[in-house]
C-alpha cells in the first residue's frame, strides 16, 4: 500500500511512529565532525521527521544498532554468569538501499555462516525493522551500481520514504500495522516505487577470478607507505563485523567481572598477533590486500555475492585519501594482466 502525504500529515505520521517504537536515524551533528567546525551525519534516536538527515549520507553506518561499539555479554561472578538486560522495545531504522543491502551481509555472517546463529545478535535483531530513505542521486565517492546494491532487496523494507518535487511525501507501507498508523495522516492512496541510483560517477570493475599471483603482486605495496592502519575504514563501513573480547574484572582476584565485545579493525597492527609473537599479517599493504581481497573476492566464493555494498564511506573517512574504489579497480587490472585468470 502506498500513500502521499503533506508535510504536516508526514511530522504526524512518524511522530506516531515514535510513540510505537523507538527510532533510529541518521542525524546532522554540526559542530562535530573530524575538524574545528565541521559537521557530521552519525545515526541517533530520533523522535519527528525533521531531526532526521534525509539528503546526506550518514558519515557512520546503521550497524551499531546491531552491532554496538561496545557490548557487554555477561557478567560474571565466582561460579556464576548473568545476561544483562536489554530494552525490549522494538527499532525502526531509517537507512538507503546500500545500507539495507549490507543487513543482508551481517544477516549471512551472523546467522547463517556457521553451526548455529550467534544468540547475542539475534536477540537484537528481532526487534529491528527498516524503513528505507529513497535515494535518487548518488553520494559522494558511491559506487552502489557496480556492486548491484543500488537498489534494495525486495521485501526488506516495512516502509519507505521519498519526497516528490510537488512537496509531498511518497511512502510505500508494505507492513500492515505502519499502514494502520501511516494512513490517517495520508493525504492519497497511490503506488509508490522508492527511488534508487542508477548511475555513479565512480565506478567500479571486479575481478571473477584471482590468480594466485595477484595476492604477491606489487601494488600492495603502495599502502605500506600511505596506510597509517587507524582502521577508520572498518568502523565506518556498514560490512565489517570484526571483534575482539575483552574481560573486564572488578576485583584483584579476577573472579568478578564482565566480558565485552568490542569492534575491532583488520587494518590495526596488532589484530592478526598471536601466542607466541606470531603476526598473520605484518604490513600495511598485507592487511590491505587482506580487507580489499575479502571485500569483494573471497566473500563471493563462499556465499555468492560481494561483501561491499559499494556506499563509499571508507574513502570519504580515509585521512590519508586511500580510495577503496581505486584499489578495486587496480586489483582488476592485474588480474587482467595475468591473462584468463587460472589459480595454477
Amino acid at each position: 500500500m502506498g500513500y502521499a502525504l503533506s508535510m504536516d500529515g508526514f511530522q504526524k505520521a512518524v511522530e506516531a511512529l515514535s510513540g510505537r517504537m523507538r527510532l533510529w536515524a541518521p542525524v546532522l551533528k554540526v559542530g562535530e565532525g573530524r575538524f574545528t567546525d565541521t559537521d557530521v551525519v552519525r545515526y541517533d534516536f530520533v523522535t519527528s521527521a525533521d531531526q532526521i538527515e534525509w539528503n546526506k549520507r550518514s558519515d557512520y553506518a546503521f550497524k551499531e544498532i546491531l552491532t554496538p561499539l561496545s557490548q557487554t555479554l555477561f557478567y560474571f561472578t565466582d561460579g556464576q554468569t548473568t545476561v544483562p538486560p536489554q530494552d525490549q522495545r522494538d527499532v525502526l531504522v531509517f537507512l538507503r538501499a546500500c545500507d539495507l543491502n549490507a543487513l543482508r551481509r551481517l544477516d549471512q555472517m551472523y546467522q547463517k555462516s556457521g553451526a548455529s546463529s550467534d544468540w547475542f545478535y539475534d536477540r537484537i535483531r528481532e526487534h529491528v525493522r527498516f524503513a528505507l530513505i529513497g535515494c535518487a542521486e548518488s553520494q559522494e565517492d558511491c559506487f552502489c551500481v557496480s556492486m548491484g546494491s543500488n537498489v534494495a532487496p525486495e521485501g526488506s523494507w516495512d516502509l519507505s520514504v521519498d519526497f516528490s518535487p510537488e512537496g509531498q511525501v511518497l511512502m510505500d507501507v508494505p507492513a500492515a500495522d505502519f499502514a494502520e498508523l501511516v494512513a490517517p495522516f495520508a493525504a492519497a492512496e497511490q503506488d509508490v516505487t522508492p527511488a534508487h541510483v542508477t548511475s555513479n560517477e565512480t565506478q567500479v570493475t571486479v575481478p571473477e577470478e584471482v590468480p594466485n599471483s595477484v595476492y604477491q603482486s606489487d601494488l600492495w605495496k603502495e599502502y605500506d607507505a600511505r596506510c597509517i592502519e587507524c582502521g577508520r575504514c572498518n568502523f565506518v563501513c556498514p560490512t565489517c563485523t570484526c571483534y575482539t573480547m575483552q574481560d573486564v574484572f572488578y576485583t584483584d582476584n579476577g573472579k568478578v567481572g564482565e566480558r565485552r565485545r568490542v569492534l575491532a579493525s583488520c587494518m590495526v597492527d596488532g589484530y592478526t598477533n598471536v601466542a607466541g609473537g606470531g603476526q598473520y599479517r605484518r604490513t600495511a599493504g598485507d592487511r590491505m590486500r587482506f580487507k580489499v581481497l575479502h571485500k569483494v573476492y573471497d566473500f563471493r566464493r563462499r556465499f555468492g555475492y560481494d561483501m561491499c555494498v559499494g556506499c563509499g564511506r571508507c574513502t570519504t573517512v580515509c585521512p590519508e585519501y586511500i580510495n577503496f574504489a581505486a584499489a578495486v579497480n587496480k586489483l582488476a587490472d592485474a588480474c587482467a594482466a595475468e591473462g584468463d585468470g587460472n589459480n595454477d
